[in-house]
């Protein structure tokens, strides 16, 4: 009932918002930085978040009233209100981190995370605001975070089903539905985007089930941050090589991995459907791996960093023989 409500929701209030041309609307002019050609509505989020708040209200009613459930939902609607207002009015990187910082203190000193000592809160809280911006870099391609929303959190669900937690479940079950029905207008060629509202909020969501898998035993963070190292690895390596070259990293930029694959000739398409299979297996590897010994663990984590330099590299390849033939 949950899943189904908020997929209703969103799908009708994404398909609302991809076909409104009203004074409130907020779209998504290309510049030189941008992957698409068309100005877009950038006020996806809203559906997302209203699938969310909807679904999760039903959720908690149905199978998680043991769960300190309104310290999400006020954080989330929170995060969601500081985006929508830099989506219409672009606030700068200080107000933004503030309000993600008092979010992640909210939910950390709440429920389940409020057992952490003191130092891993505080790592917890940093792995939190990471999530949340790392989510927010990545959403630059149609299709691209609503889709990983979908898988990963999917394989969440999948996890948690198996291991009889109902909560967990329905919980991802909801915000897999949340941004399934976003995704139906923003796959290539997208009608609608997401923006900071839905991005952001993902963010979160996907880095509150990371840790709330580890702290409940049923996945380590570990294999947790495999499920979505697609995003966690391109991002994390372009902001040190960005950070490494001086550059202002809070400013938007092409030089994202997958960005770089969509200007080497794939498309948005064909990167995306790549991206989708990137994804689907190291969510396969986890559910794999969460049933085998520490030392077979760290082996898989190792083949997949192998996996991901040797990417980096063929990516790297790929521009050169396109600036080469140019």
């Amino acid at each position: 009932m949950a899943i189904a409500l908020t997929f209703i929701v969103s799908l009708g209030l994404s398909a609302l918002l991809a076909s409104t041309r009203g004074h409130w609307q907020v779209l998504d002019i290309p510049n030189e930085r941008s992957l698409h050609s068309q100005p877009t509505p950038r006020t996806g989020g809203i559906a997302i978040l209203a699938g969310l708040v909807t679904g999760g209200l039903v959720a908690w009613w149905q199978v998680a009233q043991a769960l300190v459930m309104w310290p999400v939902i006020v954080a989330v609607t929170l995060l969601a209100a500081i985006a929508q207002l830099d989506d219409r009015h672009t606030l700068g990187p200080v107000p933004r981190l503030a309000i993600q910082l008092g979010v992640v203190a909210l939910v950390l000193t709440t429920g389940t995370a409020n057992t952490f000592p003191p130092v891993t809160l505080f790592i917890a809280g940093l792995f939190l605001v990471w999530m949340i911006n790392l989510y927010n870099f990545m959403d630059g391609m149609d299709g691209f975070a609503g889709g990983m929303a979908v898988i990963g959190f999917t394989c969440f669900a999948l996890l948690a089903w198996q291991s009889n937690d109902a909560a967990l479940a329905t919980g991802c079950g909801v915000i897999v539905a949340a941004a399934a029905g976003f995704l139906l207008f923003n796959f290539p060629p997208a009608k609608l985007f997401m923006g900071d509202t839905g991005s952001t909020v993902l963010g979160l969501l996907a880095g509150l089930v990371i840790l709330y898998a580890h702290v409940t035993g049923l996945l380590p963070v570990w294999l947790g941050i495999l499920v979505f190292s697609p995003f966690i690895v391109d991002a994390s390596a372009t902001l040190a090589r960005r950070l490494l070259r001086g550059e202002r990293v809070w400013e938007a930029h092409k030089t994202h991995y997958y960005q770089r694959l969509v200007e080497s000739g794939w498309g948005h398409r064909r990167t995306v459907l790549a991206e989708y299979a990137l994804m689907a297996a190291c969510g396969a590897s986890a559910l794999v791996a969460v049933r085998l010994a520490t030392h077979w663990q760290t082996t898989i984590i190792a083949v997949w960093a192998v996996i991901y330099v040797t990417l980096m590299y063929l990516i790297h390849r790929a521009e050169q023989r396109r600036d080469k033939h140019r």
